[in-house]
């Protein structure tokens, strides 16, 4: 669909690497206000991980398709999720969930958006 709107992970080194994600995680999105580095970061945070990733927003890490933590800083809340669609090496790409996919998420007790 084309209101679909898809993100790039990326900086997992700097936390855990790839290895606490799986096709289907729920990532949670937090802006981060606190970074110097970059005033439109946008943290990935997983359930039994914590913080995890950052969106990414350059041109040498944003995937082709998918949009930068700049453009997508101003259509998230504070806090809102994603969830992983595609891993390859050291990218992985997420969907944003849409107001009905994140009811349906908080509506199922184990989902991990109630718990991130």
């Amino acid at each position: 669909m084309d209101d679909e709107i898809y993100f790039t992970l990326t900086a997992l080194n700097m936390f855990h690497g790839v290895k606490p994600f799986r096709i289907g995680s729920i990532v949670k999105l937090v802006k981060d206000y606190g970074n110097t580095y970059d005033l439109e970061a946008i943290r990935a945070e997983l359930r039994y991980a914590g913080p995890s990733a950052y969106v990414a927003n350059s041109v040498k890490t944003v995937v082709k398709g998918t949009m930068s933590s700049g453009r997508l800083y101003d259509k998230i809340l504070e806090e809102d999720y994603g969830v992983v669609k595609f891993i390859f090496d050291n990218v992985i790409i997420c969907k944003l969930l849409t107001t009905g996919e994140l009811d349906t998420e908080k509506s199922n007790p184990e989902s991990d958006v109630n718990f991130i």
